[in-house]
């Protein structure tokens, strides 16, 4: 082939995959007005007793101010808290003891939970936590997560008989999870993918509960279930050798049958102020994890990227004038997108601020996505792992 026609074929592609990737954004589009429309229900009144747990190691940017917000609930129902530490010595356990201090009157308590059942090591805390649960609801939510004093509130009502589905069947809610946002941290890195949580990843997951009619899995950011539904997959000992574990439970329950709701609340985690490495390390993680977990889909991420197709595009075309089109009703879609899913779904106030750095996290998210494919290997709080059919071996 000449160099012509390659340039050509070239040319031809990316015109394709632009075009692809402005459906994309429409029907993202589309998808968070859906939802925006469906989250202004009443809310059922429905406030059972729950068990919150959390696996801690180590101390994360803000953790105490996200414990706090857990305890400033306007819940009218009774809850707990119950975090697992491998050891007492953790730095963790004295962010728990301070939190017992100021909320004597929550029932707080911090327990030991020494063994290592599998690779995951935060599921094997979640699994020593659950005998001293007193609710039979039970929430697990990251370290990290900040939530409103609603939270509960909002989370729970999804639970009762009378709820109004915002996708999916009328079956009975086995779990509930939300959608967050990312709060960054002084670095380039730490901004880039807080905009690409809060532009990218969310508005997937609204794409992916509109056309799949509903939610098939769960996001750590909240994994609220019944644990008749826990009990019916199994329990949590399946899932201690799974990266993916919040993917995976939510997968299992919906496979039992059960319905997983997307609750109106919205919560907040931190974004570590990375580095060039450690951002590369932590984005590689969620690539290879989602490719894992849904190979098709993680293929199918080739049509998300198309601000990148359409630069290209321009690139390969000599900057004819359809590419240049192409280009310009593109960006236009990619930062409608963007503002609808990153500022009014999610209510991120950095999203309008960094908008220009739109087109440089695209870029990076394309390399990353590409990277994906590359390896099975991955690196998970300084440990490296060996990723095979969704479960975690230590890498020599």
């Amino acid at each position: 082939m000449t160099a012509h026609a390659l340039a050509q074929s070239v040319a031809i592609l990316t015109t394709i995959l632009a075009i692809a990737g402005m459906g994309y954004f429409l029907a993202a589009l589309i998808a968070a007005r859906i939802f925006l429309s469906a989250r202004r229900k009443p809310l059922a009144d429905f406030a059972p007793g729950v068990s919150i747990l959390k696996s801690l190691k180590g101390l994360d940017p803000g953790m105490i101010d996200a414990f706090r917000s857990h305890c400033r609930q306007t819940y009218s129902g009774n809850f707990e808290l119950l975090f697992g530490v491998a050891s007492l010595s953790d730095p963790a356990a004295a962010a728990v003891n301070q939190l017992q201090t100021e909320f004597p009157a929550l029932s707080i308590k911090l327990i030991e939970c020494p063994q290592r059942l599998g690779t995951n090591g935060k599921v094997s805390t979640l699994i020593q936590l659950l005998p001293h649960t007193s609710h039979n609801f039970l929430l697990i939510n990251d370290s990290d997560i900040t939530v409103s004093p609603r939270y509960l509130e909002l989370v729970m009502a999804c639970f009762a008989p009378e709820a109004e589905p915002i996708a999916g069947s009328a079956q009975e809610v086995g779990l509930v999870t939300t959608l967050y946002r990312g709060r960054a941290h002084h670095t380039l890195a730490s901004t880039l993918e807080a905009l690409g949580i809060a532009t990218d990843f969310q508005a997937g997951v609204l794409l992916s509960m509109w056309i799949e009619g509903g939610l098939h899995y769960g996001l750590g950011s909240t994994l609220a279930l019944r644990r008749e539904a826990l009990d019916k997959i199994g329990g949590l000992l399946p899932l201690v050798d799974n990266l993916a574990d919040d993917y995976e439970l939510g997968a299992r329950i919906s496979a039992a049958g059960y319905r997983v709701a997307l609750s109106a609340e919205v919560v907040e985690t931190n974004i570590a102020a990375y580095g060039g490495r450690g951002f590369f390390d932590h984005q590689l993680r969620w690539a290879r994890a989602v490719r894992d977990s849904r190979p098709w889909g993680y293929a199918g991420l080739i049509f998300t990227h198309g601000l990148c197709w359409a630069l290209l595009n321009v690139v390969a075309s000599g900057a004819s004038p359809l590419s240049l089109w192409l280009l310009g009703l593109s960006f236009c879609l990619r930062l409608a997108l963007a503002m609808t899913v990153g500022a009014e779904v999610l209510s991120d106030r950095q999203v309008l601020p960094n908008l220009w750095l739109l087109p440089l996290r695209d870029l990076v998210a394309m390399a990353v996505w590409v990277a994906g494919f590359a390896g099975n290997t991955i690196v998970w709080r300084g440990e490296r792992f060996a990723l095979k059919g969704g479960k975690l071996e230590k890498a020599p």
